[in-house]
Parts: C-alpha cells; sequence; structure tokens
C-alpha cells in the first residue's frame, strides 16, 4: 500500500521531454533508512525488501503505472538494448544496460549512483528508452544501441529527444590515465571531454558532455544534459565516489524512469 505519493520537488523533470511520463528520482521521497535512506531503488542492495517494495510502488505511481510494469535491469556496464514487450519480476531483468518498449503501460527504469542516467523519448512518448551509462556503457557504444534499438520499432533518430540525467560531473570526476587510455583507445573522438587534473598523470572527464557528443554523432534530434552533480549533491543523491572517499560501506541507488503513453 503505498502510504504518500512522491512530490514533485523529490523528482527532477527535463524540459525537453515535456508531455512524456519520467522521472529522474532523487535520494528523497522513500522509506529506506540508514545508508540507503530514503529512495532507495536497486534491488541488488541490501536494504529491507519491503522498504524497497515500497519504494518501487512510490516511483510506479509517480509515472502512473503499476508497480508490476516498473522494470529494471541487470546492469553489468555493458552496450547491451533490449526490447521490452513483457513484465518480468522484480530483480530478474535480464543482463543489459538499456531498453527500449512501444508498449504502452511500461516503465523502464535505470538505477545508478554517478554513472549517467539517459532517457529517451519520440515526442509523443509512444516509443521509449532508457540507459545506465557508465563511461563503460558510453564508450563501448550503448547509446547508439538504444538509438539502433528505437528506430527499429519505427522511430527515427531525428524524432529522438534523449536527456543525460544527474551524474557525476566534470569538476567532480579525476580518473586516471589507465581509464583516459581505454576510452581512447576505443574512441579516439574523446580527447575533448578530458581535461588535466591537479594531480599529475589525472585527468577530469566530462561523463555528461561525453554522453550529448555521443547522442548528437548518431542523429538524434535533440540531446540535453540536466547537468546535475550526483558527488557534491549529498541531499539528493546517491554517489558512489563519496561513498569511496568516505571509506565504503552499503549505500543507495536512484531510479530514473521513463513510461510508454498510448497512442
Amino acid at each position: 500500500m503505498i502510504h504518500r505519493a512522491i512530490t514533485d520537488g523529490e523528482v527532477v523533470r527535463a524540459p525537453t521531454l515535456a508531455g512524456v511520463r519520467h522521472g529522474f528520482f532523487t535520494r528523497q521521497g522513500g522509506v529506506s533508512t540508514g545508508p540507503y535512506a530514503t529512495l532507495n531503488c536497486s534491488s541488488r542492495s541490501a536494504d529491507d525488501p519491503a522498504a524497497l517494495r515500497e519504494n518501487r510502488c512510490r516511483v510506479a505511481d509517480y509515472v502512473g503505472v503499476r508497480p508490476d510494469c516498473l522494470l529494471g535491469l541487470t546492469q553489468v556496464h555493458g552496450d547491451r538494448t533490449i526490447a521490452v514487450e513483457t513484465p518480468w519480476p522484480v530483480g530478474q531483468g535480464p543482463e543489459a544496460d538499456a531498453m527500449v518498449t512501444n508498449r504502452p503501460g511500461l516503465a523502464l527504469g535505470v538505477i545508478t549512483a554517478d554513472c549517467a542516467p539517459v532517457l529517451f523519448s519520440n515526442v509523443r512518448g509512444t516509443v521509449v528508452g532508457a540507459a545506465h551509462a557508465g563511461w563503460r556503457g558510453a564508450c563501448g557504444g550503448v547509446l547508439e544501441s538504444v538509438v539502433a534499438a528505437m528506430t527499429a520499432l519505427g522511430c527515427p533518430a531525428s524524432d529522438i529527444r534523449a536527456v543525460v540525467g544527474p551524474c557525476i560531473a566534470p569538476e567532480s570526476y579525476e580518473v586516471g590515465l589507465d581509464m583516459c587510455d581505454a576510452v581512447m583507445a576505443q574512441d579516439g573522438t574523446a580527447a575533448p571531454f578530458f581535461t588535466p587534473a591537479a594531480r599529475a598523470g589525472h585527468f577530469m572527464f566530462d561523463l555528461p558532455g561525453y554522453c550529448v557528443m555521443r547522442l548528437e554523432r548518431c542523429g538524434v534530434g535533440q540531446a540535453a544534459a540536466l547537468g546535475l552533480d550526483t558527488l557534491r549533491d549529498e541531499a539528493r543523491f546517491f554517489s558512489h565516489r563519496r561513498r569511496t572517499l568516505a571509506g565504503g560501506g552499503p549505500i543507495g541507488h536512484q531510479i530514473s524512469v521513463i513510461a510508454c503513453q498510448a497512442i
């Protein structure tokens, strides 16, 4: 039973996706406690299962779908996109990092805590997609994979609107030479998204900017980033990097969701 609805102040909506049921949910508005406080939505965490169910029910209610129609994946930092036709049980999603659907009543959710959640839609919201894009997925082509899958459902790339949600910002994302080299080995055009850090041999990486560039390069009609930093905004977002800098321990994850609408 849903005891309290999530308020608009507890979720970020993107102007680019106006008219489409969606939300980049913050860590606020749920019932979880401790390191999972409060709207943890990761079924792979050690959170109280009852609290997790309630949190996901609140998210489903906000986007107007049944709780069993709020779908998630077993995310593996890859480039696989699946086309969703029917729901599956919570916690039993296939291994993939993106989904698309044209089935009304289904909502696609991705879990993040510094990686970039990216939501996609055509203008009417009748073909939608969601992607989990860390640096490995973005570099490996997960965003292009979503665009190709939406095109296969009859939505040309030029009709797609895509938004990169809250993630670690370039001023917070210090990386080593090994990560820089790994990205550059796969995508030589990524160089402008690395700038020298204060520490020798380290760089600051612009993950949201890189995602927008990849989206624009594959021809989407609109691509934008919200510019919200998960690491620095502790009140609103979970962050793996913040947790690591603090010495480790359990952590919650926020969810970003888009729902398919009827024609």
